[in-house]
């Protein structure tokens, strides 16, 4: 029988990929999201000519904040293997004007899910994508032992869930695994993030803001390395602990932004317009990927401009219909 899989946040990027990606291996996968699935150019396992087989994959509009039951429900009927789960509030400035909305959805609605879903004894592994924001800044790499030290409502939010989940495990044995990712992109992400939105204001002819200059340094991971990651540490990692999903290389914003525009032969100083940083950036977060890599067998495998080019190809293919898309964050509480 094949491995089954529910992913929470499924509608994400992380989400969509992954159930792309654990389609691919074989497995049997019931997704769910608040919203309903977007167009196909957002869901890379709507782009095969052949749709999903509905015998190993269904959807469900459930929304992680008023539909906790339902989604309890509906893991309990499908009995998986593993829950992945994506579902967050996510945006990093935008968390300090409605912080309630990212501590409700980020904690409540979590433990309110997890008081559930602990009582399952089917689940081999909870994975719960967490995300190196608790860190704060940081300098040098950073191992999964780092101590939290979060500066934004959005990173103090992820930190909280991660807390309250340890003490599950502690507790109740629950089986969760975490992972924290460094930056993904690729084919698919969502308009308002640094490679497709430079691609796309470059294609439309619009001016970028380039908060602070862009001198952030964040290492870019491409979303079917974290994909594959994520799978793994899903069948094999130690429930309690955390693994780091990164590469080993680094760019600035900036230069991020320089290498999109030269690879559209842009000039990118008529395409960018320098504006003041936002509150609470951090200034680096260089992920320590060794124990993935060393317990894991897992490697990144995708050059990050071969990465680029495929998110530039993406956009170019569905210009068409990205260009009648929002092109900003659109906040849902």
């Amino acid at each position: 029988m094949s491995e089954k899989i529910v992913v929470i946040g499924s509608n994400s990027f992380s989400g969509a990929s992954f159930v792309a990606h654990a389609l691919a291996n074989g497995a049997s996968v019931l997704a769910t999201s608040r919203s309903p699935e977007p167009i196909p150019a957002f869901l890379p396992y709507r782009w095969s000519e052949t749709p999903p087989d509905p015998t190993r994959f269904r959807f469900e509009q459930l929304d992680l904040n008023h539909d906790t039951d339902r989604i309890a429900d509906a893991v309990e009927a499908f009995r998986p293997d593993f829950v992945i789960n994506f579902a967050a509030q996510s945006m990093v400035a935008e968390s300090w004007l409605h912080p309630d909305h990212w501590y409700q959805t980020n904690v409540v609605a979590n433990v309110r899910l997890h008081e559930r879903l602990r009582r399952f004894d089917f689940i081999r592994r909870y994975v719960h994508v967490s995300t190196p924001e608790v860190y704060g800044s940081c300098s040098g790499n950073v191992t999964e032992a780092a101590p939290y030290n979060p500066s934004t409502p959005y990173a103090a939010s992820r930190a909280a869930c991660d807390l309250h989940l340890m003490t599950f495990f502690k507790n109740y044995k629950f089986p969760v695994v975490f992972t924290r990712a460094a930056n993904v992109f690729g084919p698919g992400q969502q308009l308002y993030r640094i490679i497709p939105r430079t691609a796309l204001y470059v294609l439309t002819g619009r001016q970028l803001q380039l908060h602070g200059g862009g001198h952030s340094v964040r290492s870019f991971i491409h979303i079917r390395d974290v994909a594959e990651g994520t799978l793994r540490i899903a069948r094999q990692g130690n429930p309690g602990e955390v693994y780091h999903l990164s590469t080993r290389v680094n760019h600035s914003i900036r230069q991020v932004v320089e290498i999109v525009c030269r690879k559209l032969r842009a000039d990118f100083s008529k395409v960018v317009e320098i504006v003041g940083d936002r509150p609470g950036k951090d200034a680096a977060y260089l992920l320590d990927s060794t124990k993935a890599r060393q317990t894991l067998a897992w490697n990144d495998s995708i050059p990050f401009e071969q990465g680029v080019d495929e998110t530039i190809h993406w956009v170019q293919q569905h210009l068409d219909v990205l260009r009648n898309q929002p092109f900003d964050y659109i906040h849902k509480p």
